[in-house]
């Protein structure tokens, strides 16, 4: 027997038999063994039924997509070369309007032929910003969370894109910025909060959605802007994918904003951002908000007393803390070997120690990064270190 068929009835040997010992849930040893769950109840009931026997690969007749004929094969083909982005729907539809006479394949078996024979790549996922774990803090207090997002853009009439950054106090409603920036990146919104953190001190939080600069995807959704914000001793949060009313006050702002000073095009982005700025003072200083007992934010709102001087912190561990240097590949090395936590964090100091549980824990600063996967030698999210445990 082949080296590989040896290995594979192997592992699915040792898969079955920590199936039945019960020592871990499905989910986790699907994980660990690197297949699906459905492959995995597959497997274990194959055992169940025929025994060993029953983890012996079957032999499947091979069928062709449809048994197309040559020529019906080589007409989807051709046009695939000739459209290489269509899609096995929109080839059959062209094929149809060229040869309406012609019996061409469902769009299934056109999907498979082109698979088999290269022209096709499984399309890749999109990775998704790690879920923030901690509940959003309740404003008590002016400068307790600043809120933070992009009002969407509009055009001016020289053909300008205006795309303004909107920062706000949640307890005060004051409206902090709202100035254009020519880019959704770092680089361009990193001034801005230099510019808020000199004039109106530091916050303890700022609330934004999932995307840039505010987050990332990879480790707990960390961006280049969130970890200089952990620096300063602000901590980040990000609401819930699709619910934007975690930032309530926030968005029905920007409706007001754009109702007021964006809905009708500005004849450049220069007219546009004084627009902005006339907004923002009368937004302040004259506009009655109804939350407020028909007054105005400025009335609620002073400056924080953290004052910014732009020194950023490094983190202090416990001595029961095994303190690890992100490494330039975005490793840290553990027990032997390399743990891969993340490039946002190069350069940084991070902390290692163990649950309850005895599972070993990662942080930067008080935020819990996650949890080492010894196996995989990379860490996982809280979210999904859990659900693994209890599936």
């Amino acid at each position: 027997m082949p080296w590989e068929e040896t290995c594979t009835m192997d592992e699915r040997l040792k898969f079955v038999s920590a199936c039945l010992s019960g020592e871990q849930p499905m989910s986790w040893l699907c994980e660990r063994f690197g297949i699906s769950r459905k492959t995995g109840y597959k497997w274990l009931d194959r055992y169940r039924t025929s025994g060993p026997a029953g983890l012996v690969d079957q032999s499947r007749a091979r069928i062709e997509p449809s048994q197309m004929a040559a020529e019906v094969r080589e007409a989807i083909l051709a046009l695939r070369v000739e459209k290489p982005h269509w899609g096995p729907l929109k080839l059959r539809a062209k094929l149809c309007e060229r040869e309406p006479g012609t019996m061409w394949p469902a769009a299934s078996s056109i999907g498979a032929l082109l698979r088999r024979t290269g022209l096709s790549q499984p399309r890749r996922g999109r990775r998704r910003t790690p879920p923030y774990q901690q509940p959003l803090a309740h404003a008590q207090a002016a400068n307790d969370v600043w809120c933070a997002d992009y009002k969407g853009w509009v055009r001016s009439r020289d053909g300008q894109r205006c795309d303004p950054l909107t920062v706000s106090d949640a307890y005060s409603r004051f409206l902090l910025a709202a100035d254009l920036v020519p880019r959704l990146d770092s680089a361009s919104a990193r001034p801005i909060f230099e510019r808020l953190f000199g004039e109106y001190g530091l916050p303890a939080a700022i609330r934004s959605d999932n995307g840039v600069p505010f987050a990332s995807t990879g480790v707990a959704g960390l961006s280049e802007l969130s970890v200089w914000w952990l620096k300063l001793g602000i901590r980040p949060e990000r609401i819930t994918p699709g619910k934007p009313q975690q930032n309530g006050r926030h968005e029905r702002m920007h409706r007001t904003l754009h109702a007021e000073a964006m809905a009708s095009p500005s004849a450049d982005a220069r007219e546009q951002q004084q627009r902005l700025d006339d907004f923002r003072a009368e937004f302040n200083h004259e506009r009655p908000h109804e939350a407020l007992g028909q007054r105005q934010p400025a009335r609620f709102y002073s400056a924080s007393n953290r004052h910014y001087d732009g020194r950023l912190a490094e983190p202090v561990y416990s001595q029961e803390q095994a303190c690890r240097r992100v490494r330039t590949n975005g490793d840290i090395k553990w027990a032997g070997g390399f743990v891969f936590i993340g490039e946002v964090l190069i350069g940084e100091p991070v902390a290692v120690s163990e649950t309850d549980q005895g599972y070993m824990a990662v942080y930067y600063f008080d935020l819990l990064l996650g949890y080492i996967d010894k196996g995989a030698r990379t860490i996982r999210s809280p979210e999904r270190w859990h659900a693994t445990a209890q599936g």
